[in-house]
């Protein structure tokens, strides 16, 4: 891949001051991405919830991170209009503008918050919270997407949420051409529908419930810390803890996802720019 031009990426930490490990792994899959790629990405950290950060529309690239808290919680608040507004600048240049683009990728607490705001299916809390490792189930579109090519299906990820988006008997979604890309696993013993996982809201702004930046090592880092294994083994067991160590140690899980669905964005992001610098 040759570099043609510095690609500007504006990383929106989405954490509200919360010391967590998305923010570190997703500028290490961007760092990985350069050296691999040989490629020239300027970086910018834009911390919205905590201190009210906005990125213009300057930037090629936008990854919007997880964070804690209710996605409603910014309802009429600056900082959340400000997110909306983004978006819809976003869409609006892209609409626009005929080869260049600009692309997003937004991970659970903005996945959620983009679900609200493009009116995709429904975002209510869960009856209980989902935190561990867990299995990510492809739908027919989502096989053919090329964010998840070369995933298995379904693929294992970090899943950690108290909300979650669901679309009850298949209504239609408001924003057009909203495409659903996976699910989590079916649970036919339990009255419950299965949450939507990811969803490509327009050919250019993608989102995940799951965690794609999330990496064995910090993963780890993080559950071997005494008071993270005291909250999980209480809240949800010894085994389930043990398991979730465990499952850290295979190639063929979460180090794979980081090394796939991230990376894919931003080949389909750049790939998408360097064709536009022909024109």
């Amino acid at each position: 891949m040759t570099d043609r031009r510095k690609i500007k990426v504006a990383v929106i930490d989405m954490n509200n001051g919360v010391t967590n490990q998305g923010m570190r792994g997703i500028q290490e899959v961007l760092l990985r991405y350069q050296k691999n790629y040989e490629i020239t990405l300027s970086i910018n950290i834009f911390d919205l919830r905590q201190k009210g950060e906005i990125p213009d529309l300057e930037y090629d690239i936008y990854i919007s991170s997880g964070g804690p808290g209710s996605p409603y919680e910014g309802k009429g608040l600056k900082w959340e209009n400000d997110f909306f507004n983004l978006l819809d600048l976003i869409e609006s240049f892209n609409l626009t503008n005929e080869h260049k683009k600009k692309h997003v990728f937004l991970i659970c607490h903005s996945f959620q918050m983009a679900c609200r705001k493009f009116g995709v299916g429904q975002v209510i809390k869960r009856r209980s919270t989902a935190f561990g490792i867990f299995p990510i189930f492809l739908t027919e579109e989502g096989e053919n997407d090329p964010v998840f090519n070369g995933l298995n299906n379904p693929f294992y990820t970090v899943d950690s949420r108290d909300w979650q988006v669901t679309n009850p008997d298949d209504q239609p979604f408001a924003i057009k051409n909203a495409k659903v890309l996976a699910l989590e696993k079916d649970r036919p013993h339990i009255d419950l529908e299965r949450c939507v996982m990811s969803v490509r809201f327009t050919k250019e702004i993608v989102g995940t419930q799951f965690h794609p930046e999330a990496d064995p090592i910090g993963m780890k880092s993080y559950l071997l810390q005494e008071d993270k294994k005291r909250a999980i083994v209480e809240n949800h067991g010894e085994e389930k803890y043990h398991d979730m160590l465990n499952s850290l140690d295979n190639p063929n899980r979460i180090a794979l996802t980081q090394q796939i669905v991230l990376p894919n964005f931003l080949n389909e992001a750049i790939n998408t720019l360097q064709e536009a610098s022909y024109d």
